[in-house]
Order: C-alpha cells, then sequence, then structure tokens
C-alpha cells in the first residue's frame, strides 16, 4: 500500500527523468543548429567540445545540490536557500521567462521542419496558427497529469534516439567508403577566439534543459539520487549524441547547402542515402523537437507553481487541479508563450529561431551562474558537504558561465539582463500585498 502512495504522488521514476532530461535537449538543436554553425567549420567542433566539458560540469553541481535539497523548483531552490527570497525570486523569474520564451523557439522549430513535408505550413500566417496550436496542445497532455506526460516523454525520447543513431551509422559508412575526402578540410588560419566563442554559445542551445529534472522534484522517486543520475547520464548521452550527429551534417555537408537550409539535417540524409530518406528525416525532426517542447511546458508550469507555494508568486498559480497538476500556472505560461510567438511572426522562422534561442541562452546562463554561486555559498554554510575535487568542478561551472554569457552577445545580454530587473518590481509588489495581508 505505501509504494503504491509514493508512486501515486511521485510518479517520475528514473526513466522519466532520464527522458526528460534527454528528452528536452534533445530538440531543435540536432536538426535546425547545423544551419547557423555552418560557417564556423572546425570552429563548431571545438565548440562543441567546450560545450559538453562545460555544462557536465554545470550537470555537476546540479547534482550535487539536488542530493543536498531535492525540492520542487530547482534553481530557485538552491538559490533561496543560500541567498534567500530576493536571490530566489530573480533567478526563478529569469528561468521562468527563459523557459517560455525558448519554448517558442522550439515549437518554430519544429514548425520548421514540418514544412518540409507540407510547405502550406511554412507561409506567413499559417506557420504562426500551427505553432500556437501546437503549444496548446501539448499543455492540455501536461494539465491532464505528470505521468501520462511522463509517459508521452519516454515513448518521444525512444523514437528520436534510434534514428539518430543510424544517421551516425550512416556517416561512419560514407567515411568508409569515400574516406576523408567528403570531410571539410582543417585549416589552422580559420581557427579564431572569435568563431570558438560564437560556436560555444549556439550549441550550448541545445544542451540546455539539463537541469530540468530538478524542477518537478516533488514529483520524482527517491530524489536525491534519481535526479543526480538522470542529470549526468542525460547530459553525457545527449553531449555525445550532438557532437557525432551535428558535426558529420557541419563537416560532410557543403556550406553552401548547409548555411541556407530549413532543414540541414534532411539535407545530409537526402545527398547520402536518397530524398525519400531526407523526408523521413524531416519527419524525425518534427518529432524531436515536439518531444522537447513536451518537457520544458511541463516545468514552465512546475516552476512558478513552486514559487506561489512559497508566497513567491500570485497564489492562483499554485493552485492545482484534481490530479494534482499545476492547471491555473500552465494556462497563464502558454498565454505568454503565445504572445511570443504572435510578437515574433513577422520574422522568418530562422531569424525568429536565431534572435530566441540567443535570448533565452543569456538568460539561463545567469541561472547557472547563479546556481553556482549558490553552491559555494552551501557550502560555506556546511549544507553542502562536497570534495575538493568537486569544488574546482564548481569553479569551471562558474568561469563557463561566465564566459558564454559574454558571447551571447549584447543584443541578447541587453533583454536578458532588461528580463531579470523587470523581476523586481513585480517581487516588492507580490511583498507589498503579502504584507498587507498578514497585517490585516
Amino acid at each position: 500500500m505505501k509504494q503504491e502512495t509514493v508512486a501515486t504522488k511521485r510518479p517520475m521514476g528514473f526513466w522519466m527523468a532520464l527522458a526528460l532530461v534527454m528528452g528536452s535537449m534533445i530538440g531543435s538543436g540536432v536538426f535546425l543548429l547545423p544551419a547557423s554553425l555552418a560557417p564556423l567549420g572546425w570552429n563548431s567542433l571545438i565548440g562543441w567540445v567546450i560545450t559538453v566539458s562545460g555544462a557536465l560540469c554545470v550537470a555537476s553541481v546540479f547534482g550535487a545540490l539536488s542530493k543536498a535539497l531535492p525540492k520542487a523548483g530547482g534553481p530557485y531552490a538552491y538559490t533561496r536557500a543560500a541567498f534567500g527570497d530576493g536571490a530566489g525570486f530573480a533567478i526563478a523569474w529569469a528561468y521562468w521567462i527563459s523557459m517560455w520564451v525558448g519554448n517558442a523557439a522550439i515549437a518554430t522549430a519544429a514548425v520548421s521542419y514540418l514544412s518540409q513535408l507540407f510547405p502550406v505550413v511554412g507561409t506567413h500566417g499559417v506557420s504562426s496558427a500551427v505553432t500556437i496550436a501546437i503549444v496548446w496542445a501539448f499543455t492540455l497532455v501536461n494539465i491532464r497529469g505528470t505521468k501520462l506526460a511522463g509517459q508521452v516523454q519516454i515513448i518521444w525520447t525512444i523514437a528520436k534516439l534510434l534514428p539518430l543513431i543510424a544517421v551516425i551509422g550512416l556517416a561512419a559508412y560514407i567515411l568508409t567508403v569515400q574516406g576523408s575526402s567528403v570531410v571539410r578540410s582543417f585549416e589552422v588560419a580559420d581557427i579564431s577566439m572569435t568563431s570558438i566563442s560564437s560556436a560555444t554559445i549556439l550549441t550550448l542551445w541545445a544542451m540546455l534543459g539539463l537541469e530540468l529534472a530538478t524542477v518537478p522534484a516533488d514529483k520524482v522517486q527517491d530524489p536525491e539520487r534519481t535526479i543526480n543520475r538522470a542529470t549526468l547520464f542525460g547530459t553525457a548521452g545527449a553531449g555525445a549524441i550532438y557532437i557525432l550527429v551535428c558535426s558529420a551534417v557541419v563537416l560532410m555537408l557543403p556550406v553552401a547547402i548547409t548555411s541556407v537550409s530549413a532543414a540541414p539535417f534532411a539535407d545530409f540524409v537526402s545527398v547520402y542515402a536518397g530524398t525519400n530518406a531526407g523526408t523521413a528525416i524531416a519527419a524525425i525532426g518534427a518529432i524531436s523537437a515536439l518531444g522537447a517542447l513536451n518537457g520544458w511546458i511541463m516545468c514552465q508550469a512546475e516552476l512558478p507553481a513552486a514559487l506561489a507555494r512559497d508566497g513567491l508568486f500570485p497564489t492562483f498559480m499554485g493552485r492545482a487541479a484534481a490530479n494534482g497538476t499545476p492547471r491555473n500556472a500552465h494556462l497563464f505560461s502558454t498565454s505568454l508563450l503565445t504572445l511570443v510567438i504572435l510578437m515574433n511572426s513577422s520574422r522568418t522562422m530562422a531569424s525568429m529561431f536565431e534572435f530566441l534561442i540567443l535570448l533565452t541562452t543569456a538568460i539561463v546562463l545567469v541561472m547557472y551562474f547563479g546556481c553556482a554561486a549558490a553552491a559555494f555559498r552551501l557550502i560555506q554554510t556546511g549544507i553542502l558537504k562536497v570534495s575538493a575535487g568537486f569544488k574546482v568542478i564548481l569553479l569551471l561551472a562558474a568561469i563557463y558561465s561566465c564566459w558564454t554569457i559574454y558571447g551571447a552577445g549584447s543584443e541578447a545580454l541587453v533583454w536578458g539582463i532588461a528580463l531579470l530587473l523587470a523581476g523586481f518590481p513585480v517581487f516588492w509588489l507580490l511583498q507589498l500585498a503579502r504584507g498587507s495581508k498578514i497585517a490585516g
């Protein structure tokens, strides 16, 4: 009886948590990023190595924090425990914004690949309508229950992993048969710190989501152990797949094709395996982005609901449906997501995607740095007990976050800071309202 109760209250086991991490990371990045990375050539591979190494350092930090503080809200819970309500709210505010802004980019990527199958989807007006319909469909799935959303995530993750592995095999076969002549030549003169930095910030977009298992911690079984394992294994697995797959597309497909492609992954397969295979990959690209969207939509509601329960967000955001899902938070967050899509409907899908990922990444990097700082503080207070080796990893995670914040560029950084600062008046008003209620 006790085991059934735990499974009911905490429906997410290790495999669901792992699928949430990998499924949310392996989304639009694999299939759309090569177009942005193509002009960078071999710099992109160096950027990938730096990004995956930095992401593993950040994942280790989140794993350690989840052991010490297995609380719902993840980054918010850690920074709040370290620095108080104000810092916790600021990080949560920025992270929450990054979720629904980033979800607009993921949904855009999905529609971009759907347009390869159904050209009418890519026309002006129709693309926005389809994008909005998709995000609301996944919102309704998540409102139906965390267990259902988790099961959908497992199925979707498996569906997109198998073809990715097959493509890695295709690239290996091509290299075996045709040799290195199909690979873009390596020129030392083409390698530059500016290009590597650009590649690092673009590739980091593909790694965002490594922390997602920490957000619904109150719904994860044995969170102290499960979240840590899912975060580390998910980050390492996704990173390895990204390096192999994206490097194959960037380095083995002519830059003239990749850089202007709306579906570079499909074009890669079309060139080496035929048009029919490329069409199938376009469908898989849409499936992949949709699977990532499902996980992110789950967490864009779980985070504000956790804040509302702690009195740092409006009370209505914390109200749950009969099945325990934060229905109001889902409806409100997706409404904001819809506005982002409508506001950017005048941009092309490619330019909209690139701007949104830079903005989202800049905001999330602030959150990563905040969590690294929180870890330092919690070590000082004795809440987080770690080895000397972990402190080195923690320092590397902080340095990596600062470097990639710089690499995001001025436009994304200014927007990120503006949105972060916009949270302080909200926090002040909520605290004022909360004080009035207590006084009354």
